[in-house]
């Protein structure tokens, strides 16, 4: 049986994909992951997907969710069937990135994780949704919930990780590529990069959308994700 994987980003959970997992076909068992929750660094975590999922998997990855799913593809890329990233980079870190990372785990070890993400909130949504408080404040309860160690470790994971870009062209599943017009916090210009190293792609910018493409404009996602499952050269075994 081909499963559908859902990875969340940073911080995040299930909640992020609850529009997905309200629509998504029965029959691929949708399940979502956290395994970066319980692993040090994206190759690790990667490992411990693969072990738990045996089987041709779908994967379908948001920011850092993206990034472990594309080094799950690099470890077993002959299980891979299809890969949707959203709002993701296949790009190592940067040294100014690393360092604003590390500003942020410094407040994060001093109990101060609620004012570093409300104010990184116009960060993660497009300008027009900040003011939607339940939608922010959703956002909020689950990355605060995940609590500053979690907070830490996957900050640290994502400044360790590979660089994706050497092992892309090689992909020969059905990938889906998928970002906010006005993403802050992986741009575009991430998205077009993976798209232009990638043999079979679809590349989708969302306008009036920012980082949080499944929580800010969820039925065009859905709508997006249920188009490509229904071009996937495979088709799930009924339950």
């Amino acid at each position: 049986m081909t499963q559908l994987i859902l990875l969340p980003g940073l911080a995040s959970d299930h909640v992020m994909w609850q529009s997905q997992l309200a629509v998504l076909p029965a029959h691929y068992r949708s399940h979502v992951t956290d395994v970066h929750a319980r692993c040090d660094t994206i190759e690790a975590m990667a490992l411990t997907l693969l072990a738990e999922h045996p089987g041709d998997l779908i994967l379908c990855g948001a920011s850092m969710g993206g990034i472990v799913a594309m080094q799950v593809a690099h470890q077993a890329p002959q299980r891979i069937r299809g890969l949707a990233l959203l709002g993701s980079s296949a790009r190592p870190e940067t040294e100014e990135i690393r360092a604003l990372r590390e500003a942020a785990i410094g407040l994060f070890s001093d109990g101060r994780a609620a004012e570093v993400l409300r104010a990184n909130v116009p960060l993660a949504f497009h300008t027009s949704r900040t003011r939607d408080q339940a939608l922010v404040q959703s956002y909020l309860d689950f990355v605060l919930a995940a609590g500053a160690q979690q907070l830490i470790r996957q900050n640290r994971a994502i400044m360790a990780r590979p660089d994706a870009r050497r092992h892309l062209p090689g992909l020969r599943c059905q990938v889906l590529v998928m970002c906010g017009n006005e993403d802050l916090l992986t741009p575009p210009e991430h998205s077009r990069e993976i798209a232009e190293l990638l043999p079979q792609v679809q590349l989708e910018i969302l306008e009036q959308c920012g980082h949080m493409l499944t929580m800010e404009q969820p039925e065009r996602v859905n709508a997006l994700l249920l188009q490509w499952l229904a071009l996937l050269p495979v088709r799930a075994a009924a339950a």
